[in-house]
Parts: C-alpha cells; structure tokens; sequence
C-alpha cells in the first residue's frame, strides 16, 4: 500500500548478472522495469553467463587487472570485455550512445599498473563491470544514470559509512525522477573507488530503497 502524501508508489529494482548478460536479457528486464511505472530506481549487477561455459564479466576484469600487475599485454583481453557491452549495445539499437571513452579511461588505468606507486586499484577495476552496464541500462531506459562512487560512501580504512550514505544518497535521489544506480561499489571522500563483497549488488539495492523510503524492493534474479 503507496504511503499517504506520494503520487504513486515507489519501488527499487535489482537485477543479477544473469538477467543482463545479452541484449535478450536486457530487453526482458526493460518490459519488466515499464510495465510497471512505479519501478523508478534500477541497480544493475556485471554482466553474468550468457551460456554454460561462459564467463561473467566482473571475472574478465579480475583478470585482467592480474595480466597488467604482471606487467604483460592486455589489449585483447580488454578487446574481449568491451565486445561484450558492444554486443549488447548493438542489440538494444541504442543510438548515439557508447562506451568508447570509458575504455579509454578504463586502459589508462591500468597502464598506470606498471608504475612502481600506482593509483589503478583492484576494486576500480571490479567495479567497472556494474559501472558500465548502468550506463547501458540508464541510455536504454532514459533514465538518469547516477554512479556509486558519488552515493556510497566509505572511509579511508574501506569501512562502510552507512549514515553517511544515507543522508548523500537521499539528497541525491530526491532530485532523480527515474535513476540507474550500478550496484556492488562505492567510494570514499577522496573518490577512491571501493567494492562490497562478490554479490554485493545486493547490499546497493537494499540502500537504495532505504535511502528513497521505498514501498517495495525487489530482487530479481
């Protein structure tokens, strides 16, 4: 039952890695996320499985964070991941829309691997799978595409801040009609990017809907 004073009710969505892992899935997840005008905040796990033997997304990033700290060549390894997204770009026609400069920055980073201090981290490069699949999932919808890094909050130690999160999350969101929040991260004040634990999309989905008061939230898997 909607709560007294809100037009309609207000419900958060999650979606797994196995519901997003091809253009098909996606497609499902967006009939799911319209028919029902009162799913107004979406977060997006990595792109999963599309096949048995096939590999999640957030796997190819760790990898190939492990091949650039070893100092060898990552270019097709990088080659293989952004396929993936372009794959599912192409099948959602989405026009004028990709993620090209993403993985520009996302390569820059980790060249900055072979530097003897370097600022690429693992959880950057984890995170980037939930990253870029919001962006998709935001340009796909219409939505608004608001990145963890600003809203979930951590402290320098990598410790969750879950007051803190709350009151910027709640700030944030009363400005978003609709929004795509990527789960599985956040960062620090610094902008340091930090991760939850494997399945930590979960634990994004369930701040969402606290920070928004929301009448449902729902887990699809």
């Amino acid at each position: 039952m909607a709560k007294e004073n809100s037009g309609i009710m207000k419900k958060v969505v999650k979606f797994g890695g196995s519901s997003l892992a091809s253009a098909e899935q996606f497609k499902k997840v967006g009939a799911i996320i319209t028919s029902d005008e009162s799913r107004v905040y979406v977060v997006p796990s990595a792109p999963g499985k599309r096949f048995s033997d096939d590999t999640k997304v957030t796997d190819m990033l760790l990898h190939v964070y492990e091949t650039a700290k070893a100092g060898n060549d990552f270019t097709e390894e990088v080659k293989a991941i952004k396929a993936r997204y372009d794959e599912i770009i192409t099948g959602l026609e989405i026009k004028d829309f990709s993620l090209d400069k993403d993985f520009e920055e996302i390569t820059k980073q980790l060249e900055d691997l072979t530097n003897p201090d370097p600022m690429c981290t693992l959880d950057y490069v984890a995170s980037r799978g939930e990253f870029l699949n919001g962006k998709i999932m935001a340009a796909y919808l219409g939505f608004e595409f608001i990145d963890a890094a600003e809203v979930v909050r951590f402290d320098e130690n990598g410790d969750f801040q879950s007051e803190i999160t709350n009151e910027i999350m709640s700030a944030r969101l009363e400005k978003a009609k609709n929004a795509v929040i990527p789960g599985f991260y956040g960062a620090t004040e610094e902008g340091r990017v930090v991760t939850f634990s494997r399945g930590g999309s979960d634990i994004t989905g369930s701040l969402v809907a606290r920070a928004v008061n929301a009448d449902l939230y729902e887990n699809w898997t």
